[in-house]
């Protein structure tokens, strides 16, 4: 598989040496060349395939140039080596859990198939890199875990201070070992910022192998389109269309199921449900992008995303045309008082206890419901455990929800990690100090 830069001024590279760069040189996002279609065979008979296999036959679809089917299997096999069930929460309304990882969020996809590549690669050749990350909550927590002890791999991850949930903080704060956290006193967006420029500076790039765990990283989003493909086997016998809600943020998740799309997956649309950083829902409604900053804070904390980097994907899967996006994504927003809404009504009627980010998506697709007179399978993303937002759970439902046992532990941890200012040169000045 080549890959290409979505600003097209960059040399075409191979997967090997897209997920060590991240980014291009010229600032794009590297998108395949070609996406493969799995043939009808594949689709029709993916109910009777494993969560493994079908995972195995989408990677192997897109990388089989690059990694050798076995080498691939096992590599799959130890990423995606936890559940991503379908809940029935009522009639043709079902929940994709996606928070049965390590992190309980719906990041550890990518981030274990991220970490399970990357030293392959590195074990073949003997280097060393050193992964920043930017994250607006779950992000930084799954690429911690997805990552710890790996050899050879060095982790620093940016957040922004303030803005993350306690056990979010605490899940990326305090493994110590070769992760690295930085409280960033600012937005999301300017910790994704301060990582953009690094990966930019020729100066670091020549000191340091660096590389990025954020879902501008191809690696992190092929993983992720195999959940879709489950869950489109999962409910195939039904033989009713298929509606995905996605909460967006920086739109690296809806991109995954629009990669499942393209690669021959059935899909009636897809609903991009977003908070007040509702840069995507004005676009499709205006025909102009707007970037957000500073992004809007709500308690959908990891959706605070004032511009999505992943957007020039999305652009690119739908052929740079918005009419194209238009026909395919039906993309609405919600603001912190119907997202709490949303929490009650899930609890009330349904005895679901959902956080914040899928409220939203629950949200997004009983409002899409309205508009079809079609019946159809609507399944809405789950993409982190609701325990990971107890202040909001409980201030909405006015109880204290059960909280799993290895988010328990978390709390009691102590938090570790450097104070940083927006200032690239500060950050730069700690990366010269603390990498190697």
């Amino acid at each position: 598989m080549q890959l290409f830069s979505t600003k097209r001024e960059s040399p075409e590279v191979g997967f090997e040496e897209a997920i060590f760069r991240g980014l291009p040189p010229d600032n794009g996002l590297y998108m395949p060349d070609h996406i493969p279609v799995l043939g009808k065979d594949f689709w029709d008979g993916a109910d009777q395939l494993s969560f493994q296999e079908i995972a195995f036959e989408m990677a192997n679809a897109l990388l089989s140039d690059e990694v050798p089917a076995a080498d691939l299997k096992s590599i799959v096999d130890q990423a995606i080596n936890f559940p991503a069930p379908l809940v029935r929460v009522e009639e043709n309304i079902y929940c994709l859990e996606l928070f049965h990882g390590t992190s309980m969020a719906f990041k550890d996809f990518g981030a274990r198939f991220m970490a399970a590549t990357m030293s392959y690669f590195l074990q073949k050749s003997n280097r060393k890199i050193n992964i920043l990350v930017a994250t607006s909550g779950d992000t930084g927590g799954a690429v911690a875990q997805g990552f710890f002890g790996v050899p050879n791999i060095t982790v620093t991850i940016l957040y922004p201070k303030g803005k993350v949930s306690d056990i979010q903080e605490k899940q990326l704060t305090t493994l110590g070992n070769n992760v690295r956290a930085l409280e960033i006193d600012g937005t999301f967006d300017d910790c994704q910022a301060l990582v953009k420029q690094a990966f930019l500076d020729e100066d670091l790039r020549s000191k340091f192998n660096l590389a990025s765990a954020n879902s501008i990283n191809i690696a992190r989003l092929i993983p992720q389109s195999f959940y879709y493909a489950q869950a489109y086997a999962s409910l195939k016998k039904l033989g009713l269309p298929l509606v995905f809600s996605v909460p967006s943020g920086n739109f690296g998740n809806l991109c995954a199921g629009i990669l499942a799309w393209k690669m021959g997956m059935p899909v009636k649309k897809f609903i991009a449900a977003t908070n007040l950083n509702k840069v995507v829902p004005e676009y499709l409604s205006t025909g102009e992008y707007r970037p957000i900053s500073p992004s809007v804070s709500t308690i959908s904390n990891a959706m605070d995303v004032g511009n999505p980097s992943n957007f020039p994907r999305m652009y690119e899967l739908f052929d740079r045309n918005i009419e194209v996006m238009r026909a395919h994504v039906y993309s609405t927003y919600y603001d912190d008082e119907q997202t709490k809404a949303s929490i009650k009504d899930l609890y009330d009627h349904h005895q679901y206890l959902a956080c914040p980010h899928t409220a939203i998506a629950y949200r997004g697709l009983k409002e899409y419901q309205k508009t079809e007179k079609e019946e159809f399978s609507g399944v809405f993303l789950s993409t982190a455990h609701y325990a990971k937002f107890l202040p909001e759970m409980e201030a909405v439902l006015q109880m204290k929800p059960d909280i799993p046992e290895r988010l328990q532990g978390l709390l009691s941890k102590t938090k570790v990690a450097e104070s940083l200012s927006t200032e690239y040169q500060e950050f730069k000045t700690y990366l010269s100090d603390h990498l190697s």
